[in-house]
């Protein structure tokens, strides 16, 4: 929906503007409690069904034959699946819509992922993942598209938040329930892993039914909203989108060859590195630090560093969008982020680990939704769903990158230390990257005077 001169909410009288904004904040609150909390499950099985072999990765070096150098190929071949049908999948869902196309990619992920317990060796293993990745290609950059659809951008940065809380959930609600499962070996001729593999898999098919009933696709098509909220919201945000296209317009095929572009994945490929490089390995990093074996135990002190997380994320949103300070705020906590792997790589005690891990924690989850706010404020339409496809695609590449070059380099100097120190360089380089935003946003207020501040 477009909006007229006659419906502008940035010409209309103050009174005007006054009902507009009104309805928009009426309208966002209810988004916020009607589709926030599903989108936020949807992540949550997501990101469990893509990490889960961390708690598998022994019973499948004794049962399938996986090394340590096959487990960490196999768990980064996921990205390359993810990478290549980033694009393609992002594009059709700006096409046919999120409600039917979030429920095909659920799906058709929840099968790939029960499939898993059928793994017999490396071959079928790094097929599984790549497959992996192919079904859930869309389903991140699809859910930042789609709240560009909902959320204005001084409200963006809260939602983007609270749907990244999904992240720690997993780890909290994942970890001890991985574990668990694991703990169900021998039941009914079925070994642990397997029972891990299925039952979590299957919970995603389950979830992408429901999501065909519980996702509209635009405010238009929101039953639960009223009318002056449904036009108040579209205007709202079509006023955004037209200030964009005016200021940055180009079509779908250049944003993927746009240098900003390209230079927004960068940026998130360090904090994906970061992200896996600790999200892999952190199941049998905490049970070298315990001394505990991998199970249900292990499981609930993984959740701890996720849990930290959780209870920052939210406020670190609210945070950056009361004072529109996007870029302010991802700089400081990436750094506090590669303080955190870093310090996790000296410390012996486990207790001070602990806390380090926390500090990677918060770090690169409060991070993510709060970047995400700064290629979304340039980008506008197909531009915008295919450059946010090519953003995620190229960054998750970081998946793929963190496990093999940890591996390569404790391996390379015999420490585990020594590949901590090497993943916790990227959110540095992260941070430094974000900081130097700011000259490009200099010159579009040059250029364009009414581009907004990150």
């Amino acid at each position: 929906m477009t909006s007229s001169p006659g419906n502008d909410p940035r010409i209309q009288s103050a009174t005007e503007r006054q009902s507009l904004t009104h309805e928009v904040e009426s309208a966002t609150r209810k988004a916020s409690w009607r589709l926030l909390p599903f989108l936020m499950l949807m992540f949550v099985v997501a990101f469990i069904d893509r990490t889960n072999i961390g708690f598998a990765e022994e019973a499948l070096e004794i049962h399938a034959g996986i090394s340590t150098a096959a487990y960490a190929l196999g768990a980064g071949l996921f990205f390359i699946g993810y990478a290549v049908f980033e694009v393609p999948s992002n594009l059709i869902m700006y096409k046919v819509g999120a409600r039917w196309w979030m429920a095909r990619i659920m799906v058709t992920w929840g099968i790939v992922a029960a499939l898993f317990m059928f793994t017999s060796g490396p071959v079928m293993f790094y097929v599984l993942r790549f497959l992996l990745g192919v079904a859930e290609a869309g389903f991140f950059p699809g859910v930042i598209y789609y709240l560009t659809c909902w959320f204005p951008r001084r409200r963006r940065g809260q939602a983007t938040s609270l749907f990244y809380l999904g992240l720690p959930i997993a780890n909290i609600v994942g970890s001890p329930l991985s574990g668990a499962l694991l703990e169900l070996d021998g039941l009914f001729g079925l070994r642990g892993f397997q029972w891990m593999f299925l039952l979590e898999g299957l919970l995603a098919v389950a979830i992408g039914c429901v999501a065909f009933l519980c996702l509209p696709d635009r405010p238009a098509r929101a039953g639960w909203l009223s009318r002056a909220e449904r036009e108040g919201l579209e205007n709202a945000l079509a006023a955004e989108a037209e200030v964009k296209e005016q200021t940055h317009r180009m079509r779908w095929w250049k944003a993927l060859l746009n240098g900003r572009v390209l230079y927004f994945a960068l940026i998130y490929l360090t904090i994906q590195v970061a992200v896996y490089g600790l999200t892999f390995f952190l199941p049998r990093q905490v049970s070298q630090i315990t001394g505990q074996e991998i199970g249900f135990v292990v499981g609930l002190l993984v959740a701890v560093p996720w849990l930290t997380a959780l209870v920052s994320a939210a406020f670190v949103g609210r945070y950056a969008d009361k004072r529109a300070a996007y870029r302010r705020t991802t700089t400081f906590m990436l750094a506090l982020s590669g303080v955190g792997l870093s310090a996790s790589a000296f410390l012996h005690q486990p207790v001070l680990t602990m806390i380090a891990l926390c500090a990677a924690a918060i770090g690169f989850v409060s991070a993510q939704p709060i970047f995400w706010n700064i290629p979304t404020g340039y980008l506008s339409g197909a531009a915008l769903a295919a450059g946010v496809g090519l953003i995620n695609g190229l960054g998750n590449l970081g998946g793929f990158i963190a496990p093999n070059l940890r591996s390569w380099v404790t391996e390379t100097f015999g420490s585990e230390a020594a590949g901590l120190v090497m993943l916790a360089l990227a959110p540095f380089l992260g941070a430094i990257l974000v900081a130097g935003t700011a000259v490009l946003e200099r010159r579009d207020r040059t250029e364009h005077p009414s581009t907004p501040s990150t």
